[in-house]
């Protein structure tokens, strides 16, 4: 095995100990021979069994070039002793190397099982206080539907007097509009408590990405953003309900565009995984604080001033329930990206 950093530098280095071990046995008249085993084993060790024979081949010519070297048999014996130790070394040195890098891979292998496990047991907490969430969600948005129904009837009533001074003409609409927002407010609860099951079909990615960017233009409300779309060649195919991989998109591309400020791009890109299929919201506003990236997609959270806290909730449920997953992570620069994993097939629960 060669040294894989610098490779010169360490030829350089075996050759100049060869070279120091040739002056000193030279002085010596040829009595320390026994020294040309140190950079032969050196060589060896470094550059594996080729550096290793290289350097008792130079060692055996530099011997037979002593004044009193020894006859042509004690030359052989010494020559192959090298040669033997070169070999020797190379093959243990090389066996320790793969070892090593065996070992390293194993290394690699287990911290990536590391990390898949704590994300799958990060994801099973998350599902159990998703589920307790979404139950009691469901209890009090039901609960409440009802007596705001006959609040919106009344003040759909009242609003029908046309005897009503200004003053209470604005209470009336204050009365109504706040229970439209109340019960837009309830129907969010629903979804995230309980989604509907998805339809699902075996579609093409990009006409949906089209169909989000369309529904999102409507959305900019008078900002100057702008759309950057990336489809990778040959994407596959996958199994899903489009209807609801569009409503996520399109929540993640409203936040996008709320996060961008004048003039910047918001892209949209989908390319295969080795997980299936990648579809990434990348937007490059100022993002979100590295503590409350984990904390996204638990109910009611919210950065937003007027926010509820519930989309990218609802979000997260909707791919757990078509058997992809949702991802939030900050980007180095600045901005965030939230990535959309899809599964090309689905696996029948």
């Amino acid at each position: 095995m060669r040294a894989p950093a610098e490779p010169w530098r360490g030829w350089i280095i075996s050759g100049l100990s060869l070279l120091g071990v040739g002056v000193l046995d030279r002085l010596s008249q040829g009595n320390l021979a026994a020294l040309y085993s140190v950079p032969v084993a050196l060589a060896a060790l470094r550059h594996g069994w080729p550096g290793g024979v290289t350097a008792a081949i130079v060692s055996a010519v530099l011997i037979s070039a002593m004044p009193r070297s020894p006859a042509w048999p004690g030359r052989v014996v010494e020559m192959l002793s090298l040669l033997a130790l070169a070999l020797a070394t190379g093959w243990l040195a090389e066996r320790d190397r793969r070892q090593k890098r065996h070992y390293q891979k194993l290394a690699g292998q287990l911290s990536g099982v590391y990390e898949k496990v704590q994300a799958n047991f990060e994801g099973m907490k998350r599902a159990e206080r998703l589920s307790a969430l979404g139950q009691l969600s469901a209890g009090l948005a039901h609960e409440i539907r009802n007596p705001l129904a006959s609040i919106s009837g009344a003040a759909a009533i009242l609003k029908r007097n046309r005897d009503m001074d200004a003053k209470q003409a604005k209470c009336i609409e204050i009365i109504a509009n706040e229970s439209e927002r109340l019960n837009g407010l309830l129907t969010n609860f629903l979804n995230f408590a309980r989604p509907r099951p998805p339809r699902f079909q075996t579609v093409e990615v990009e006409p949906v990405l089209d169909n989000v960017l369309t529904l999102a233009g409507h959305g900019i409300r008078g900002k100057t953003v702008h759309f950057h779309k990336h489809v990778a060649p040959g994407l596959s195919r996958v199994e899903c309900d489009p209807e609801q991989l569009e409503q996520v998109l399109l929540n993640l591309m409203i936040n996008a565009i709320e996060a961008s400020p004048d003039g910047e791009t918001v892209e949209l890109s989908a390319a295969n995984d080795d997980r299936g299929i990648a579809v990434q919201v990348i937007d490059h506003g100022s993002g979100v604080a590295p503590a409350h990236v984990d904390r996204l997609f638990d109910p009611f959270f919210t950065t937003k001033e007027h926010g509820t806290g519930l989309g990218l909730p609802v979000a997260h449920q909707i791919m757990r329930q078509m058997g992809g997953s949702l991802l939030a992570q900050r980007n180095t620069g600045q901005g965030m990206t939230f990535s959309v994993i899809l599964p090309v097939k689905r696996t029948e629960q």
